[in-house]
C-alpha cells in the first residue's frame, strides 16, 4: 500500500505533468522543424550548392551484394541493402536540422526570459540607522 501511495503521488506533482506535456509539446516542435528543414532549407541550400538534397550525397565503401536490385546510385536503396557507406550528406542534413532547432530553441528561451523577467527596480537610497543619526547629532553639538 505504502509503494502504491507514493507513486500516487510521485505521479500528481506538477513536474511530472509539465515533463509530460513538455515531452509532447517538444516532439511536436522536432516535426516541425524537421519540416522547416527537409521542405524549405534544404532544398534551397540543395539548389545553390547544384542538388536538390544533401542526403543523397555519399561515397560507397563497400561492394553491392550479390542479387542487389535497387538504384546504385541511391543512398537509401544502398542503406537499406546494408552496404557500407561514408554518408555526409545526411550528416549535414541532420547537422543543419540540429542548427536550426538550437537557435529557435535559443530565441524561444530568450523571448520567455524576457516575458517573465521582473521589471528592475530603482534602488532605494541608502537609509541611515537612527543611532548613526543621532551620534551625527551629538558630534555636530560637541562641536559648536
Amino acid at each position: 500500500m505504502g509503494l502504491i501511495s507514493e507513486f500516487k503521488t510521485f505521479i500528481n506533482r506538477g513536474n511530472v505533468m509539465d515533463l509530460a506535456v513538455g515531452v509532447i509539446i517538444g516532439g511536436a516542435f522536432a516535426t516541425i522543424t524537421k519540416s522547416l528543414t527537409d521542405d524549405l532549407i534544404m532544398p534551397v541550400v540543395g539548389y545553390l550548392f547544384g542538388g536538390a538534397d544533401f542526403s543523397g550525397y555519399f561515397l560507397r565503401l563497400g561492394d553491392l551484394p550479390e542479387g542487389f536490385k535497387g538504384n546504385p546510385n541511391s543512398y537509401a536503396d544502398l542503406k537499406a541493402a546494408g552496404v557500407a557507406m561514408f554518408g555526409w550528406g545526411q550528416f549535414l542534413t541532420v547537422l543543419v536540422n540540429f542548427i536550426i532547432l538550437a537557435f529557435i530553441i535559443f530565441l524561444l528561451v530568450k523571448l520567455v526570459n524576457k516575458v517573465l523577467a521582473k521589471p528592475e527596480e530603482a534602488p532605494a537610497p541608502a537609509v541611515t540607522p537612527e543611532d548613526i543619526v543621532l551620534l551625527r547629532e551629538i558630534r555636530d553639538s560637541l562641536k559648536k
